[in-house]
């Protein structure tokens, strides 16, 4: 239990370490990347820091796999150069016993990386998208769906529109249906609104069908002035990307409420495979962590008197890059339904796992 102990203060403190220098050169490479960026914006270097500060935390997220492989390098490298690692063998413990402490630590790692570190980095997500669209456009742009259908507000200079829709045409994400708008000037005030039964996003507006527009200006009867149109076409800021780019951020939702967001998005029409499958990952996620934590034990737990240490530890870290690939392979494969569900989640990190635990048998008893 005390060998226990020290393996898994060593672990941590080859975890703060790598974690404090990545975590440094992230920022400031992303830091010089916002202000690259916003450029046109002329943004404050408070503002720049702000927007930095609130995307580290999915950065973070995104890193922790590095981080897991690096620290379990470190550490079994370090007591392999002290002699440590012969000691607890001599003593009648095996290398894989050893690994007892790191795993079960990459285990609550990953379980508070699911259960705090991702609402966390979800709700910092998406501050820094409602701002960073705030600073590139002369309004923002959010696309909101519920029970009830989607909706989805746009800026102009000349003010906003609040478009809500029932669902969309056919699963078609640019395409919706049963179409409501009320456009506002730049003060805030209603000028009209507009209910049309389709709405298509082609280049630069809304093409709307068999359209009808209320005018809200005071003074006027807004019945009695109200024009029906077959087509009409409305100007927007939006574009495909954008649209599709707000509806794919899944890193923008807490795993708390993908659930209920994936139960809305099927009643809406949208196809909901993206969040099925990023929400199995995020479940895997502590497992994946594991398998980070035994593919760098395989290659570093040996005497260094037997050479080829940077071979072993280029090869972990390749190793690692290659398995994380295959992870991210398998959940594009899964969100285009090219491999089931849990296959995409699942999969990759239980046979990182098996793989690695091979390698740490045929080394300990081969």
């Amino acid at each position: 239990m005390i060998l226990d102990r020290y393996f898994a203060r060593r672990f941590l403190q080859s975890f703060a370490v790598i974690g404090g220098i990545i975590l440094t050169l992230m920022m400031l490479i992303d830091l010089i990347e916002q202000s690259r960026r916003f450029e046109e914006a002329s943004l404050s270097l408070g503002q720049l820091i702000r927007l930095t500060l609130l995307n580290t935390p999915a950065a973070i997220s995104e890193m922790l796999p590095l981080l897991m492989i690096l620290s379990t390098i470190t550490l079994f490298v370090g007591l392999a150069r002290s002699s440590e690692l012969v000691v607890t063998r001599a003593i009648g413990r095996s290398g894989i016993r050893a690994l007892v402490a790191p795993v079960l630590l990459a285990l609550l790692i990953g379980a508070l990386a699911v259960a705090l570190l991702n609402p966390f980095a979800a709700a910092t997500s998406e501050e820094y998208r409602r701002l960073s669209d705030g600073h590139r456009n002369n309004g923002s742009s959010t696309l909101s769906i519920g029970r009830d259908g989607l909706w989805l507000r746009q800026g102009a200079a000349a003010g906003q529109s609040v478009i809500h829709a029932t669902g969309t045409l056919n699963g078609d994400q640019l395409g919706l249906r049963n179409v409501t708008i009320i456009t506002f000037s730049a003060d805030g005030k209603p000028t009209e609104q507009i209910v049309a039964k389709q709405a298509r996003l082609e280049n630069g507006h809304w093409a709307l069908h068999q359209a009808k527009v209320w005018p809200l200006q005071d003074g006027l009867n807004p019945e009695a002035n109200a024009v029906s149109h077959e087509t009409l076409n409305l100007p927007t800021t939006l574009t495909r990307d954008r649209i599709l780019d707000t509806l794919g951020q899944q890193d923008s939702v807490s795993v708390y409420d993908l659930p209920q967001l994936i139960r809305d998005l099927r009643e809406a029409g949208f196809s909901t495979k993206q969040y099925e499958v990023w929400f199995q990952v995020q479940l895997a996620r502590p497992f994946f962590l594991v398998s980070m934590v035994l593919i760098g034990a395989a290659f570093t737990m040996r005497h260094v008197r037997f050479g080829g240490t940077g071979i072993a530890v280029l090869t972990a870290v390749l190793l690692g890059f290659a398995i994380y690939f295959v992870r991210n392979f398998a959940q594009i494969l899964g969100e285009n339904g090219q491999l089931p569900i849990y296959v995409a989640a699942w999969a990759p990190p239980f046979a990182a796992v098996m793989l690695s635990l091979g390698l740490l048998l045929h080394a300990e008893d081969g």
